[in-house]
This record gives C-alpha cells, structure tokens and sequence, in this order.
C-alpha cells in the first residue's frame, strides 16, 4: 500500500495543523464537559444511574473500537479528507444530543459521537505526523497539547455554559467548532494522495474489538456486586476473553486486518500503546472523580464553575507541558522524561491529597499543576515513539490502534475509577491513578530508546 502522501502547495501546509488541533480541541472539551453537565442532563431527561454512566463509556467504547477504523481510512482516502469527515459526523451527532427527548437518543448521539471522533482522532494524528522527520516531534507535540488542553478546560466550559445557558450548550458549541476544523483541513494547500490499493474492510474484526471492549466493561462495572450477583460479573469477562482470543486467531488469518497485530511484535510500538493506555487512564480518571468529590455535599462543595476554575492549574501544565516534551526530550533523553513524568504524576497526586484533605487550595493547586506536567511529558511523548517504527503507508493504521489503546484507558479508569471510589472515596481514584503513574514510570525505565 503506497503511503497517503502530502504534497506542499505554497505555504498552505500551515492550515493543516491548526485544523488538527482545533479538532482534538473541541474533542478533547467534550470528552470532559459532560461532566460538569450530567447533574443538570439527569435531572432534564430523567436519567437513572446507569444512563449516565453510559452517557461517558459509550461514547469511549465508540471511539476505542472505531478508531482504528479511523486510521485504516487516513490511509486509503487520506488523513485531511477522513479528519475532515469525522469532524463534520462529530458535529451532526452534536446536534441530535443537544435535541435529544431521552435516554435513548442521549445514548445513540453520543455513540455517534465516538464514532466521529474516532475518525477524527486518528486522522488528525496522522496529519500532525505527515512532515519531516525534524518537524513531527513539535507537531504531534502541538496535537497532543490542545487534546489536553481540551481535557483539562472541559470541567470548566462545561459547568459555565451548563450554568448561564443549560446543558444543551456544551453540544451546540461543538457544531461551529467542528465546521471550521473541517474547513482548515480540507483548504490547507496540501494534497493527500489516497492509497490505491482500496482493501475490503475488515468488519468481523471490527465487531470482534468492539465486543471484547464492551464486555469487557461491562464485566468491570458488575464486578462490585460480584458476590450478590457472580454470573452479571463472570460472564461478560468470559466473552471479552472469548472475544479477544477470536480476534487474535481472526487477525492473524485475515490477509488485510483491520489489527495488525505485528506491530505489537515492534517494541517501541506495544511501549507507546501501553504508555497510552495508562496516560489517558489517568487524565479520564483525574478529572472525573475530582469533579464529583469537588462538587459534591460530601467533598469540597464547590459549583460547577468553582469546580472546573480549581482545575486551572492541571489544565496549564497539561498544555505547557505537552509542547515542552519534545524540548525536553531532545535534552535529557526520552526515556528519562517519561519516566520523570510518571514520578511527578505520584508526586503531584499525594498533594492533591494533602491539600483537599484539609492542606489547603493552594496545596491542591500546587498538586494538580504538578500531575499535569507528569501526565503530559509521556503522553506527548509515547505517539512519536510509536509512529517512528512504522512506515509512512502505516502512519493511519498505526496512529489509529495506538489511539484504541488510549481511549480504551480512558473507558478502563472510569470503571475502575468508579470502584474505587465507591469503596474509599476520591482518595480511592487517586490511587488507581498513582499506580498507573508508578507503571508508566516502571516501563518508560525499561524501555530502551532505539530499540524496534
């Protein structure tokens, strides 16, 4: 499969990043803005438990088992054109959740969404990584600085607009967004040359990954009432083994698979995915459970707004830390900033703990700027060790598991998260998070840079 190219017509190249990062942007603000609104989106569509946290996982199961999908299509048709498709799909489903009556729509749209973004996720990564070998570190550095920047504001943009204009805000505002992504990417004055070898999709292996991860799930979710109910636990963890060991045994004979698994076999490759798995555990875990224990009667008390203005200092270091990774890295070692970075996150969550358990605000700012700069260094990092094993006619496909792995994290700490913190409280969730860190810390120590 020859490689989606990128030619340079004049200076438009410029457009291109920018429309990355403004996707990933908005994605990255509604991934956590629902957050803040799901009190005030409860209330209105009279939601009972369990829709509202499948308000949050099934739109992260969407995008986990759609994303390599995703990056397969930034192969064949090019990483503007599905970016851009993903962009505008993300913001039809914008509108349908905004408009939603129930439930079941709530859910649909926001199932929808995952899908969107899975498309947009991955070709917006592969559009970071389509430039010279000298420019990509800054560039993935870019993408992966507005995601964060996405993640962190979200609680804040969230709980503001839920408060002034209601809940329905938080998904209108990702149309205009969404729109001017996909303008900047397809009027950026590159070209995408598509791959001409225009293979069949893979589709039992894409119902394959989206069983094991959603039983998977939601085997996890039943798992704290194992012993009043083991079946509701045993069973759905007994179809994602089954599930999995189908899709491994599926992949392997498929001539063309949707999983590649010999990347895994490449070590810098299962390093990244497990570097990512872990990062967005914590980033989707973090901000979750400090927004409930910050707003609720039991925590700090704060409102939606107070909550997200706390959350300053974790959305900076997240941001100015990302961009700084590639800096950083080409100073001290790659290996040794992520692995500093997965220290600082334990470092940084044991002051949050002190600080909101009675150390002060300005402890617990101080905690949350340094977890932020400890869970950016290897988040920002781990994509271009990832890519950098692959050729370029694989940067979409590539681009595409690594972000699976990610949002799959992500779906992982919520549940766990949600354990935990029901056993021990948001003291609970930071410890999910610190061992999460520690593993980051313990493999980016092992990890020899260089090595395939």
């Amino acid at each position: 499969m020859p490689p989606p190219a990128v030619t340079t017509a004049g200076g438009g190249r410029g457009l291109a990043l920018p429309g990355a990062c403004l996707a990933v942007l908005a994605i990255g603000d509604n991934s956590t803005a629902i957050m803040a609104a799901l009190p005030a989106l409860a209330r209105a569509l009279g939601l009972a438990s369990w829709a509202l946290e499948w308000a949050v996982n099934a739109y992260l199961l969407a995008s986990a088992s759609c994303i390599v999908l995703g990056g397969l299509l930034a192969d064949r048709f090019g990483p503007r054109a599905s970016s851009a498709a993903g962009c505008a799909l993300f913001g039809l489903a914008s509108v349908i959740i905004a408009l939603a009556p129930d439930a079941a729509l709530l859910l649909a749209g926001r199932a929808l969404q995952g899908l969107g973004a899975a498309l947009a996720v991955a070709g917006t990564l592969a559009v970071a990584g389509a430039t010279t070998a000298a420019a990509r570190p800054a560039a993935i550095g870019a993408w992966t600085g507005f995601l964060m920047l996405g993640f962190s504001l979200g609680p804040l943009i969230g709980g503001f607009l839920t408060h002034t204009l209601g809940w329905e805000a938080n998904f209108w505002l990702n149309l205009p967004l969404m729109l001017a992504a996909a303008g900047l990417l397809l009027a950026a004055g590159v070209t995408d040359a598509a791959a001409a070898d225009h293979q069949r999709i893979d589709w039992p292996g894409l119902v394959l990954i989206a069983g094991f991860m959603t039983a998977l799930i939601v085997g996890l979710q039943a798992l704290p009432k194992a012993t009043a109910s083991p079946v509701a636990a045993v069973l759905p963890l007994l179809v994602a083994a089954v599930a999995l060991a189908a899709l491994v045994a599926v992949e392997a004979r498929t001539a063309r698979p949707l999983v590649e698994l010999g990347f895994f076999a490449r070590r810098g490759f299962s390093f990244a995915a497990a570097v990512l798995f872990f990062s967005m555990l914590n980033i989707m875990t973090l901000l979750l459970y400090y927004n409930l224990y910050a707003q609720g009667p039991r925590g700090l008390g704060d409102s939606p707004v107070g909550a997200g203005l706390s959350l300053l200092p974790l959305s900076v270091a997240l941001f100015g830390f990302a961009r700084a990774a590639p800096w950083l890295a080409a100073r001290v070692g790659l290996r040794l900033t992520m692995s500093a970075g997965g220290l600082l996150t334990v470092l940084g969550l044991f002051l949050v703990q002190r600080g909101v358990g009675g150390g002060g605000p300005v402890l617990a700012g101080i905690g949350l700027f340094v977890t932020g700069a400890g869970i950016a260094l290897p988040y920002a990092s781990a994509p271009r060790v990832g890519l950098a094993t692959l050729d370029q006619a694989q940067s979409g496909q590539g681009s595409g598991m690594l972000n699976s792995c990610s949002f799959l994290g992500g779906t992982v700490g919520v549940t766990a998260g949600g354990i935990a913190y029901g056993l021990a409280g948001f003291t609970g969730a930071l410890a999910v998070v610190a061992a999460a860190a520690l593993a980051i810390a313990a493999l980016s120590a092992l990890y020899s840079v260089g090595t395939t």
